[in-house]
């Protein structure tokens, strides 16, 4: 439990300065792009792609390009589209050239997995380029969300959410995540409209019906990327946050969160509401 606190309160101090100077984008980017790289580290080497380096080159180039190149090219979606179907190739030339070396589940599960954790980095990337306070959003839903999700499940959980997957989760607790995010996200617009930026045309409801969006797409991250440990018959991702595990354990609902809001910001009738 100490190692766990210790680890949480030198992350906050290192997270906290990172979200202060990301008004200097190439810090945030610098930011997303150490945390992609790790997590291509921590997904190749949970699906046995690791010892390959004709999958590992690919895996940390696109986890480098993804989020530092994204804001600065011309031409976004063709790049993005270019860079990802240019992956897919190369991960099919490996596998094809590999004369068996290297089986097909690996290079696909390689593939997939870094597919996944770079586009989401690149995601995060991208909110911080669409104001001030929005990015934070992406962090606030999903850990309240599972902050309070243990809570409630440890204080009235007795239904089992799906025992296959995560034994400790429950449906008391999963529904109490959600009313708490949307709770959270309702008190973030409020705080931002009323402290920060008092020309936002934040409504209250429309950051209700957002955060309970992120609440439940973040229990489905964090409950995916536990049935790719279990397959592959891992406790933790990694080991950089001691207590915690790797970056994949931290940020597991927070990946499939970021192409959602980009995704909601990119609706006029929401984004205009949004802080």
């Amino acid at each position: 439990m100490l190692k766990r606190t210790i680890t949480a309160v030198v992350a906050i101090a290192i997270f906290i300065p990172v979200c202060v100077f990301s008004k200097y984008l190439i810090v945030w980017q610098l930011a997303m792009t150490v945390l992609s790289v790790l997590s291509a580290y921590e997904m190749t080497k949970c699906v046995g792609a690791s010892k390959h380096l004709s999958l590992l080159i690919p895996a940390y180039a696109v986890s480098v390009l993804a989020p530092m190149a994204v804001v600065h090219v011309p031409d976004l979606y063709f790049w993005v589209f270019a860079l990802y179907v240019g992956y897919m190739i190369w991960t099919f030339a490996a596998d094809v050239f590999s004369r068996g070396k290297i089986d097909f589940e690996v290079s696909a599960a390689s593939f997939t997995g870094v597919f996944y954790t770079s586009a989401s980095f690149m995601c995060l990337t991208l909110l911080r380029g669409f104001g001030s306070y929005r990015y934070l959003l992406v962090f606030i839903g999903p850990w309240v969300s599972d902050t309070f999700a243990y809570l409630v499940g440890r204080a009235i959980g007795k239904h089992k959410l799906i025992p296959e997957v995560s034994p400790k989760k429950t449906v008391e607790g999963a529904v109490g995540g959600v009313v708490f995010a949307a709770l959270a996200f309702m008190l973030y617009g409020w705080i931002v409209k009323r402290f920060f930026a008092p020309s936002l045309s934040v409504n209250v409801l429309m950051m209700a019906l957002s955060g309970v969006v992120v609440a439940v797409i973040s229990q489905i991250g964090d409950l995916a990327m536990s049935v790719i440990k279990r397959r592959y018959g891992v406790k933790d991702y990694g080991f950089i946050f001691p207590g915690h595990g790797g970056v994949l354990d931290r940020f597991d609902s927070v990946l499939l969160t970021a192409p959602v809001l980009v995704m909601l910001s990119q609706i006029p009738a929401v984004s205009a509401y949004l802080v």
